[in-house]
């Protein structure tokens, strides 16, 4: 039988065997792939969406600039995916994307708030990796517009990984035996450089999808694989009574933020049409806000996709169960000023969701079954070293 895995005499060895002195510390590790690429061009999307167009992208001053178009490439997100998972991307060696990421908990970390190289403390909760490539807007300010903008954003953070300059990441990459060959597969050439670190870690995060969870199934077959409760959750959700959709919508169930969607740049009552509100809102967390998100109090709706792995919830973990957060719409909403309309009367007072204790149960059975298992187990997207 042939065999899976393979080993290529300079890709599979020792991550000991580096110069970094921090790394013989701990057991050994070693990178095994897989001998053929994983098909990381076939996306495999929800139902009714598609891609946003890929930008590639230049450096100046260290700054991504855009330029002319890209794709997912197998080779090119096989190299994204052994960066994803190489603490060397760290400054002491000690985190990868990965740490804050983590597969079966649909790439967020279950935490509060993550802790990055020095120890140090992130002030906002890691969010997950849900369908990126169908995003306008990343993190929970949305301060970046593509994946490609934010791919190495946490890589040279003071908190996350510390890799200010990004050319001491080309000289540590440079010196690991196994980079060179998966930088010439990739991109036809050994030249490592932070565009191409900065595309392999894009095509990677991009080619990061689910579409396989009981709702879809249900979906494309049209069968109804749901129980009533759940039934009932997927017509609450969609209705002008809980008004879940009208925020998380479409088939990624996010902000649909496109050019002339309502949290896009086509703005209709939440602004004038031509404010791009980059898919973020004011739900009422505080009427005095410590962190003002992208500005008064607006944070990035996020996908429910896969919502019952990622706890804890919101920007700063501060709802650790879905009953809190569907309770915090019935009971905690604060009367913001620059609260979402949809939680007003119309005239600007507060009007909080008017839901039941089995309304509420209703939505949270349907919110689980958007859990897509398959996904937290896919091998093309898992940890390429071994002890």
């Amino acid at each position: 039988m042939k065999k899976i895995y393979f080993v290529f005499a300079i890709l599979v060895v020792s991550i000991c065997s580096c110069s970094d002195a921090t790394l013989t510390d701990g057991p050994k590790e070693y990178l095994v792939l897989p001998e053929q690429p994983y098909a990381y061009d076939q996306l495999n999307l929800p139902q009714g969406t598609s891609p946003t167009i890929f930008d590639d992208f230049g450096f100046i001053n260290g700054q991504p600039v855009f330029n002319g178009k890209m794709e997912v490439t197998p080779w090119g997100a096989t190299l994204g995916r052994v960066l994803f998972y190489d603490k060397k991307l760290s400054l002491n060696n000690t985190v990868a994307c990965a740490s804050c990421h983590h597969q079966d908990k649909a790439f967020s970390d279950g935490k509060q708030f993550s802790t990055g190289f020095e120890g140090r403390v992130t002030t906002r909760n890691s969010m997950a990796i849900i369908n990126p490539i169908l995003q306008n807007n990343l993190f929970w300010d949305s301060r970046s517009q593509s994946i490609h903008d934010l791919s190495l954003r946490p890589v040279i953070n003071h908190i996350e990984m510390g890799m200010d300059n990004l050319d001491n990441l080309v000289g540590k990459l440079e010196n690991t035996d196994y980079y060179k060959p998966l930088f010439l597969k990739a991109f036809g050439t050994e030249d490592i450089s932070p565009e191409n670190i900065s595309k392999a870690i894009s095509q990677f995060v991009a080619s990061i999808t689910t579409n396989r969870s009981r709702f879809d199934i249900s979906q494309k077959d049209g069968s109804s694989n749901l129980n009533s409760l759940e039934i009932m959750g997927m017509e609450l959700f969609n209705s002008d009574k809980a008004k879940c959709a009208s925020c998380h919508g479409g088939g990624n169930m996010a902000a649909q933020d496109g050019p002339n969607d309502p949290y896009g740049s086509g703005g209709g009552s939440f602004g004038s049409p031509t404010d791009d509100l980059k898919g973020a809102t004011n739900i009422g967390l505080e009427l005095d806000y410590a962190d003002n998100g992208l500005g008064n109090g607006r944070f990035r709706i996020p996908s429910l996709r896969n919502i019952d792995l990622t706890s804890p919830y919101m920007h700063d973990g501060r709802f650790n169960t879905l009953e809190e957060v569907i309770d915090h719409y019935t009971n905690g909403v604060k009367p913001h000023k620059n609260l979402d309309v949809k939680f007003t009367d119309g005239h600007g007072n507060l009007k909080r969701l008017d839901l039941n204790s089995i309304e509420k149960k209703a939505i949270i059975a349907f919110l689980k079954t958007l859990t897509d298992t398959e996904m937290t187990k896919d091998p093309k997207w898992s940890n390429p070293f071994r002890s």
